[in-house]
């Protein structure tokens, strides 16, 4: 329980952790910052880590007086977090996703994910790697799923490198342009709740939507 509480202190309150660490660790958050990113985009074992709310919060964090972060130096680096993040994912999913997806069970991986991932890349294709940007777990497990369907890697590279400028991009930029407007800052964490429920209304619709149709079984990657 107490687990569950420093969780959602964090996810609700990034605004002042950041600064905590900033004051902590100096130019240190930067690689901080690259490694949150990098897992969770690139093991798809830690689909939980906070990814929208997070650019936010850097953004945010990056425009007010004093910072320690550079907001053009953090966006490139954070992009390129989230390009290897999925790289890495693809090849895992590519050599050893097979065997993991055969399997029913699984103490690392949660099959329902990997299902649903399958199911929405199945539905909208290579455009997935660029939609599930935007959708926490369909996230992580979407390279994942497109190794495992042996995408070919240069379609990959190109939706993974698209897909990683404008979702850190869009979040980052919205941090910085609007996270200090006194109406966002006092309500801050209502702001984070928002960007939560947002973020997985989409994979909630498709998989409520899958439950509605009957349609139990994931058709197969191409």
């Amino acid at each position: 329980m107490e687990i569950l509480q420093q969780a959602f202190d964090l996810f609700f309150h990034l605004d002042q952790h950041l600064n905590h660490w900033a004051g902590m660790l100096g130019p240190w958050l930067y690689v901080l910052l690259f490694v949150i990113i990098f897992a969770e985009t690139g093991l798809v074992v830690t689909p939980m880590l906070p990814g929208d709310s997070l650019l936010f919060a850097v953004g945010a964090l990056a425009a007010t007086e004093g910072s320690p972060i550079d907001p053009a130096f953090i966006a490139i680096l954070l992009c390129i977090a989230a390009i290897l993040g999925d790289a890495v994912n693809y090849s895992i999913g590519f050599w050893v996703g097979p065997k993991v997806f055969s399997r029913e069970n699984s103490r690392l991986l949660n099959r329902e994910h990997l299902l649903r991932a399958q199911a929405f890349y199945e539905k909208y294709g290579g455009k997935t790697i660029i939609l599930a940007r935007f959708m926490p777990i369909i996230r992580t497990f979407a390279p994942f799923v497109a190794g495992i369907g042996k995408m070919r890697y240069p379609r990959f590279a190109l939706f993974n490198i698209v897909g990683a400028i404008v979702w850190v991009g869009s979040f980052v930029m919205g941090g910085y342009y609007f996270g200090n407007f006194p109406v966002v800052q006092k309500n801050f964490h209502y702001v984070i709740l928002a960007i939560i429920i947002i973020s997985v209304m989409p994979p909630v619709i498709e998989f409520l939507r899958a439950r509605r149709e009957g349609s139990g079984a994931a058709p197969a990657v191409d």
